[in-house]
């Protein structure tokens, strides 16, 4: 091998180094958020990834207290190195209902166990690679489904979601106009993404590391927003990407009916 090419191959190596511990660095961390609907705060959200010798650990906590509805959520997920699922356990409350879920993959399949309103079910979902599990009001949900949409390409996503007995849906990506915003006050550039399941959309913004900023929910008026950070609006209404429909406009919306698991939040009176 000549002195050229070990070069090279030296510098390869450290350039794929740096990618990976980037990809860790950008894994490795925390956030606070405020839960708010129609602007007035309602509650708080967290969530903290830890990576490990397999992959990341994740820790996401919810809490909710308004009139209608009274929240909490605690989650565990363990991921591998490659942002899949391998281990998610979910105890909570809702309206002083005790909820617990335990879902892990089996062989080709993703067995869920789900504990509510005095009702124990067991629900086998196919198995996907790009699969994110989708509590409500969950933040670190979100930034594992920005994680997979980078190395995904935004092929393959999936929700896996937690109602009922459980069940699994298609998650459609589409990608904006950069916006802008400040993070402790200084400028940061905002990507701005849509995540379409089941036809109801979660408008979300996130920063140049892939950091999840603030996420307009698809329970009506509800908001997840970082501390700290501040969105700033466009001043001119931006354009979609070509193939994909313009965000909704704000209209007053029905609430469903409340489902075993993890309800819609009711709205305020």
């Amino acid at each position: 091998m000549s002195i050229h090419t070990m070069k090279l191959l030296r510098a390869t190596l450290i350039y794929a180094g740096l990618i990976v511990l980037g990809s860790l660095a950008a894994l490795a961390q925390s956030a606070s958020f405020t839960v708010s609907q129609n602007g007035k705060t309602v509650g708080t959200a967290s969530y903290a990834f830890t990576a490990t010798p397999a992959g990341y650990s994740s820790e996401s906590l919810v809490r909710i207290s308004m009139q209608g509805l009274d929240y909490a959520l605690s989650k565990t997920e363990r991921l591998d190195k490659s942002n899949r699922l391998t281990h998610v356990l979910v105890s909570g409350t809702v309206n002083g209902t005790a909820v617990n879920i335990v879902a892990k993959p089996d062989t080709t399949q993703l067995l869920l166990n789900i504990s509510a309103n005095g009702r124990a079910s067991t629900t086998r979902l196919d198995a996907h690679p790009g699969a994110v599990f989708m509590a409500d009001f969950d933040p670190g949900a979100l930034e594992t489904l920005l994680a997979l949409n980078v190395t995904r390409q935004g092929r393959g996503l999936w929700a896996v979601i937690p109602k009922k007995a459980g069940s699994a849906a298609l998650v459609e990506v589409a990608t904006y106009a950069p916006e802008q915003g400040t993070l402790d006050g200084k400028p940061i550039q905002v990507q701005h993404l849509t995540a379409t399941v089941s036809g109801e959309r979660t408008e979300i913004f996130a920063g140049p590391k892939n950091e999840l900023l603030q996420a307009e929910l698809p329970q009506e008026g509800f908001a997840l927003v970082r501390k700290g950070f501040v969105l700033t609006p466009p001043k001119k209404p931006i354009a979609p990407p070509e193939g994909f429909p313009p965000p909704p406009q704000q209209q007053p919306a029905q609430q469903p009916p409340p489902q075993q698991g993890y309800p819609q939040a009711a709205p305020q009176s």
